[in-house]
């Protein structure tokens, strides 16, 4: 049976993203699939990565719990708004206290990439923005997708990574919405 889990970096509860996160747990409550949820908003633990990668810090429960729902996952699919081109703090903070040697990649003695331990699963990117994709991909080359596709998730054998991006939100119309939580409910069913 096939695991989902979603992970939502939006600090905000009343956010759309929220709204986003529902319609794809919907969907996926159509199929088999064993669902998970992580709103990072609600997790107890330190965002700042205090001693970089000199000095392992203490894990909280609830980034032990997180990991171990990561570890299990087949599919995950995150959602998170593109603020200045990236993603909120505390959704860094989470990947830099989650993502790291021998838990998510294994750094090889003498080689210039590591082992990735995170192979065998995909992912889905459902991000909401502001900025229209085009100028986000034809003017800023996509630096939210990129950075957190390549950079992250696919550097941790994590592929295929599926993007959906959202745009305009801001004073988007009720019938925008409706057309995107519908839309995103149908991956949720399709497990995609």
């Amino acid at each position: 049976m096939k695991q989902i889990l979603i992970i939502n970096g939006h600090p905000d509860k009343e956010s759309f993203n929220y709204a986003l996160s529902k319609a794809y747990a919907k969907g996926v409550g159509n199929t088999d699939a064993i669902l998970s949820q992580i709103n990072i908003s609600e997790l107890d633990f330190e965002p700042n990565l205090k001693f970089g990668y000199r000095k392992r810090m203490d894990l909280e429960p609830d980034l032990l719990k997180a990991i171990d729902k990561i570890k299990k996952a087949d599919h995950i699919v995150w959602i998170f708004p593109m603020w200045w081109y990236g993603y909120p703090a505390i959704m860094k903070g989470f990947i830099d206290r989650t993502f790291l040697p021998g838990i998510t990649y294994q750094p090889v003695k003498g080689k210039a990439f590591p082992e990735k331990l995170l192979k065998g699963k995909s992912a889905r990117l459902i991000i909401t923005a502001d900025t229209p994709k085009w100028y986000d991909s034809l003017f800023m080359k996509s630096p939210a997708i990129n950075q957190f596709k390549k950079g992250t998730l696919q550097f941790c054998g994590i592929t295929p990574v599926k993007v959906t991006y959202i745009s305009p939100v801001k004073n988007s119309s009720p019938d925008f919405r409706k057309k995107y939580l519908e839309k995103i409910s149908l991956l949720g069913a399709g497990l995609k």
